[in-house]
Parts: structure tokens; sequence; C-alpha cells
């Protein structure tokens, strides 16, 4: 049951009669879907749809939100909901001094899948599967037994992607990173910043790139190398750990090349791709076994 501190993440507060109303308005995530006690992901979007601000959002206290995001960008995030703020009745700060702490994996094979696992005051990260039983607390400084570097080949293991190693802030669009699967986007809510083309992507079925698992028998090359198919791109590989790492690529592509049983290289290494086990996409069909469904 690894414990390990999140130095490289920031907590930003916005509490106030007014927050809740402010934040739904801005954000992907649905929060009248957010519980108390849950952490569910989201994001800032610029109007073209892109993801500007990446983060886990959770409930604190009775009128506020915690949203847990890299720390390099914290003032830039603050900068912007300060922008759309307006006369909204919110108070929007950054806790310069934020302990988080996260929690995963009874390896002891126990039946624990909510809060009650490492205490009442650790949150559940629902971007996960519940087998995982991956926890966050914040503000309680917590005894690391594990490393940041383990916590990434956790969140790699399960198909997680953040901003900075998996994607650029700017680049990305929600269905790409797998927020419209892991309970980032709220398709039933109102409007959003961005939200014309995040809806007309989810009814159209048109995203075609996706996070996708990277399996390799060497280790794979730096954050950032292009995986390609006979010199044609169909991707990025983004945070790895040895042999394992996470990649945004055209499924369309990586679909043709499986048909035609092309090696998909990353660098001088041939990596194979798989879809996380809690993700519903599937690759796409091509005429004849649309033809067949």
């Amino acid at each position: 049951m690894p414990t390990a501190l999140l130095s490289s993440r920031s907590v930003i507060l916005v509490d106030g009669p007014d927050a809740e109303h402010f934040l739904q308005n801005i954000l992907t995530t649905d929060l009248d879907r957010l519980g108390q006690g849950e952490l569910k992901p989201g994001a800032l979007l610029s109007p073209q749809g892109k993801i500007m601000f990446d983060f886990l959002i959770s409930r604190d206290g009775e009128t506020g939100f915690r949203l847990d995001c890299r720390s390099d960008l914290a003032d830039d995030f603050v900068k912007r909901l300060t922008l759309y703020k307006l006369r909204a009745k919110a108070e929007i700060s950054k806790q310069d001094q934020a302990d988080i702490a996260v929690y995963w994996g009874d390896e002891s094979g126990g039946s624990q899948t909510d809060s009650t696992a490492a205490g009442a005051d650790w949150l559940v990260d629902r971007r996960f599967p519940a087998s995982a039983k991956v926890l966050r607390r914040y503000g309680t400084p917590a005894s690391a037994d594990a490393s940041e570097q383990k916590w990434t080949g956790m969140r790699i293991a399960n198909g997680i992607a953040e901003s900075g190693e998996d994607f650029a802030a700017g680049d990305a669009f929600p269905h790409d990173v797998l927020l419209d699967l892991a309970g980032g986007v709220g398709f039933g809510k109102g409007c959003y910043i961005g939200q014309e083309v995040v809806s007309r992507m989810q009814h159209r079925g048109t995203a075609r790139r996706r996070v996708m698992l990277v399996e390799a028998a060497d280790e794979l090359p730096d954050s950032g190398t292009e995986l390609r198919v006979n010199d044609r791109a169909i991707g990025t590989l983004g945070s790895s750990k040895g042999t394992a790492g996470l990649a945004i690529v055209r499924i369309d592509r990586v679909k043709d090349a499986l048909d035609a049983g092309q090696p998909v290289m990353a660098g001088d290494v041939a990596v194979t791709l798989s879809i996380p086990a809690w993700a519903s996409y599937t690759l796409p069909q091509d005429k004849t076994d649309a033809e067949q469904s």
C-alpha cells in the first residue's frame, strides 16, 4: 500500500456563495455529479476546445472547491480563473505550501475501495477503477514510502494521462486524453468554455486521437519521441517508466498498422500498443468489418 508525496502539484481554492455556479459555467467537469469525498478530473479549455489547464477537483467544505493542478501552471491558472470571475462572489487563492499525498493499491488483496482504506480524510480518485484503490489527501502531512516515479508507474499502468509529460497545454482535446471516459466532461450540463467543439466531437464520433498503453522489450526512449510506422508518424510517446509508457496516437493509423502487420517504432525500439482496460473506446472498423457487424 504505497504512499507518495507529490511535490510537483499545487492546490487552488475557490470558495464563496457563487463558487459552484462560477466553476460549473467554465470547467468541463459536471459539478452537480461531484460528491463529497471524491476527486474527478477536469479541464479549462480554450474557445477552440483545447486543454489549457487540467486538474483534479474536489469539494472543500460547504461552498468551496479544491483544484489540484501542476505547480508550474498554478499561477497562470489563478490568473485565468480570476479573469473569468467577473462579479461572481467567489474567492480564488493558491496554497503556497500544499501537502498532497497519494495512496494506492491494497496489495494484501483486501476489499477497501473508498476513503476508509487510509482514513476518512482521504479522497477517492475517480479516474482509476475501484480495484486500483487510489486515494489522495490534502493538508495533512503523510509518511511517504514511495517516490513520485513509482506513482508515475502506477498512473502509466492504468492509462491515466496528465499534461506535462503526456501532452502540452493547448495541444490536446479532452477526448485525446480520455477525459470524456474518465468523468472529466459533463455532456449533460449547460455550456462551458469550448463546449461546442467537445460536444461536436462526441456526437459525431470524430475523436481520432486517443491515449494507448505502450509496451516494449527494451527501455523506452524519452517523452516526446514520435511513434512511427514505416516512417509515418502515428503519435507521440508521453510518460514512460522502463519498458512501459503512454502515448497519444491516431487510432485509425494504429488500426492500419495492425491490419498490415507493420511494426510500430519509438525511435529504435519496437513497441506494442493496447487500450487501457477501463476505457470503452475501440479501434475504428474498416468497411468490411462494419458491413459484417
